[in-house]
């Protein structure tokens, strides 16, 4: 049985080109048992028919706040209450901002601000709205209250433009919103995430650091929890507050302590996912107290390597578990160059997975990545903020499991 079975599903339509492939989502919503409540926007109308969308739901479809008919019972209340589950498809620049701002001026945006079900965005634009800054900070604060995203996708767009922006295909929403309501998929996974940069101490002040911020790995341990994992989250030094769903966080400084924290870790985890910025050096002593330039500081500091963590993990693999997740983090490489360098890691640490991604992001709130699997795929994911990529590769990781 399939997990929409018996759900009722309110399908919000936008006013954007993709608007059409709505049917077709609306088509295998009912396919897999849902019963699919179809709200439109005006602009929505502009592009496809009611008409089509009450045929293919087999209900009226919902347009107007002020209708009397429907808002003689509250329409718009009735509506949110019943749901399971709200999918916006595809959801505007326009939609998103009006949203993130809280407003409730067309009967679509009453609905995702009354109803408590879970929220899924699918967002669709010219490739120019995706990429500013404002739709960027909208979307970053709609997934920062729990809201969820699936795509875009990248490619050739209706208005001519090559890039992100283009709805993902209607079976992909369908998934999405079926790991919303069905049975969470990592219900029972017991889930490791390392983040952030490690500060190897030169004295009891100075240290040699990164500028990782924590962000990625942050937003990938509160994705894993949002679908049920039961979340470890191992943190260098960042300030960054604990993620809502996760179990347990250790905070650790240095290489070694977080060698030693995966240690303890690993023999229970399904999955491991090093998205930390571990310092490949740390200095081969440490000075007591701090040093002066008074006195005989030493003019150098000597190096020594710190322990590959990952490679560590790699070669203490029991069989395919824990599922083993890299992240190959690279600067001023071209794009076909950063996936062959994450594929050569992907061997070489002897992971499931390699992620690669440009340091060109480091300490943003966006990020633009590419996941290499071990049977050769890779799957880029356009830029978009860390929260949104982090869904997106929680769906990429599961649908490889």
């Amino acid at each position: 049985m399939s997990g929409l079975e018996g759900k009722n599903v309110v399908l919000g339509v936008t006013g954007g080109i993709s608007a059409y492939k709505a049917a077709e989502l609306c088509r295998l919503l009912r396919k897999a048992g849902a019963d699919v409540r179809v709200v439109m926007t005006r602009a929505a109308c502009e592009f496809i028919t009611p008409l089509t969308l009450q045929t293919l739901s087999g209900h009226p479809v919902a347009q107007n706040l002020f209708d009397l008919g429907e808002e003689a019972t509250i329409g718009h209340i009735r509506l949110a209450d019943e749901a399971d589950v709200v999918v916006v498809a595809p959801a505007t620049a326009d939609f998103i901002a009006r949203f993130a701002a809280g407003m409730a001026d067309d009967l679509l945006a009453a609905v995702v601000l009354a109803t408590k079900a879970p929220v899924l965005l699918a967002p669709a634009m010219n490739v120019n709205m995706w990429e500013h800054p404002l739709t960027r900070a909208n979307l970053a604060r709609l997934v920062g209250t729990g809201v969820t995203t699936v795509g875009p996708d990248a490619g050739e767009l209706a208005c001519g433009w090559i890039g992100a922006g283009r709805l993902v295909d209607p079976a992909e929403i369908a998934v999405a919103v079926e790991a919303l309501v069905g049975p969470r998929p990592l219900d029972g996974r017991r889930v490791v995430v390392t983040a952030g940069p490690t500060w190897e101490a030169v004295d009891d002040v100075r240290f040699l650091g990164n500028r990782s911020s924590g962000k990625m790995g942050f937003a990938l341990a509160a994705a894993a929890a949002r679908r049920g994992a039961e979340v470890t989250l191992v943190a260098g030094p960042v300030s960054l507050p604990t993620p809502p769903g996760v179990a347990r966080r250790m905070d650790v400084e240095s290489a070694l302590e977080m060698q030693r924290a995966l240690a303890e870790l690993d023999a229970e985890a399904d999955v491991v996912v090093m998205a930390a910025a571990v310092a490949d050096f740390r200095p081969a002593t440490r000075a007591a107290g701090k040093l002066s330039r008074r006195q005989d500081a030493p003019s150098s500091v000597t190096l020594v390597q710190n322990p590959d963590l990952l490679a560590e993990l790699g070669r203490m693999r029991r069989g395919t578990r824990p599922l083993l997740v890299g992240f190959a983090a690279e600067s001023g490489l071209a794009a076909d160059a950063l996936v062959a360098r994450a594929r050569q890691k992907l061997v070489e640490k002897g992971c499931d997975v390699m992620i690669a991604n440009d340091l060109a992001a480091a300490g943003s709130d966006d990020n633009a990545v590419t996941l290499v699997f071990r049977d050769g795929r890779a799957r880029a994911l356009p830029r978009a903020p860390k929260a949104a990529v982090a869904e997106a590769i929680w769906t990429e990781l599961l649908r490889a499991s």
